[in-house]
């Protein structure tokens, strides 16, 4: 298969492939899962992953990051991280993860060529933790995030934390301080509207950068790239690491949007709000790299996080993939 370019109508370039392995989860946070999700659970396949992996490194994706649901739930997580790093077009392999099998599957994650890990926490707060995800496996997040930053120099960590209105400011200059004692960068990314989010009410970004400057001094922009995604990034003096923001909603960055997705159950989404997507013919590779193709360069120019979009997708976030 010759190498084409997944580019849409307005020009964009997709090089960016978030891959949702599963869409099971060990835990149940209250903005991405319902107490009591009694879906069927999907487990992509192997080779239907390895089928993918080659189709997508074929037609320019450079970047992939492996998600879930939870990722590292998947039986066959480190092989797939072999094999993505062993493809001659994929350049960089990353993982998000809640860190709950982190410490247990680090040196596998790590000696397969895991090139970086987004480990998600929005509280250091045992019993807060509790409630926004309703297990109590702080402990053990924790521990995992400890293993990772054990191995300096071998991969590169991001805490992520999705702060809403009622998110104790403590505890997010807690989490902040995170960059400040390790070499790590967190970002905070303002909670989407899409599936359980719409029943939360984010916190503006600008209230906790004013708040982060009052705990830490100013905020300096760093205008080097950090990383595949969208996040701004600051240098607080002091500190090791850099603070994100991933403002999909305040600050629209759809214009140089280079990601697609697919979810656990073979659904190739153009974008994270918009519509269902389209049902990939998974064993096929030709028609694969095809119905890609076509459904990049209907790619819609904008999400409508701000207005009711009839095209919106309704599913829960776990299903989605992130």
């Amino acid at each position: 298969m010759s190498e084409t370019v997944l580019k849409d109508a307005h020009g964009r370039v997709m090089d960016y492939l978030r891959l949702a392995i599963t869409d099971r989860c060990n835990l149940r946070c209250v903005y991405c899962m319902p107490e009591d999700d009694n879906e069927p659970a999907h487990i992509m396949s192997f080779p239907r992953i390895e089928r993918i992996i080659r189709v997508a490194g074929s037609l320019g994706v450079k970047k992939l990051k492996i998600t879930g649901g939870e990722p590292l739930v998947h039986p066959e997580v480190t092989q797939i991280i072999r094999l993505a790093k062993n493809s001659s077009q994929i350049a960089n392999v990353t993982l998000t993860t809640n860190g709950l099998l982190l410490a247990t599957l680090a040196a596998d994650l790590i000696d397969a060529g895991l090139d970086a890990v987004n480990v998600s926490l929005d509280t250091l707060d045992p019993a807060r933790f509790e409630a926004l995800t309703r297990r109590d496996y702080l402990p053990r997040v924790l521990a995992g995030l400890s293993r990772v930053l054990d191995k300096p120099g071998k991969l590169s960590v991001k805490v992520n934390c999705v702060p809403t209105a009622s998110s104790p400011i403590k505890d997010l200059m807690s989490l902040a301080a995170l960059a400040k004692d390790h070499d790590l960068h967190v970002r905070f990314i303002e909670l989407m509207p899409i599936g359980l989010g719409k029943g939360q009410e984010r916190l503006d970004p600008e209230i906790l950068q004013k708040e982060l400057a009052q705990a830490f001094g100013p905020l300096t922009p760093v205008s080097r790239t950090l990383g595949n995604g969208p996040a701004t990034y600051y240098a607080l003096e002091g500190f090791k690491g850099r603070i994100g923001f991933i403002n999909a909603v305040k600050s629209c960055f759809c214009d140089r949007c280079n990601r697609i997705r697919i979810t656990a159950d073979g659904c190739f989404k153009t974008c994270l709000h918009m519509d269902r997507g389209l049902f990939l013919p998974l064993d096929d590779e030709a028609a694969m790299a095809r119905a890609m193709i076509e459904a990049v360069y209907k790619k819609p120019l904008s999400h409508s996080f701000t207005k009711e979009a009839e095209a919106a997708d309704e599913r829960i976030m776990s299903r989605i993939g992130g």
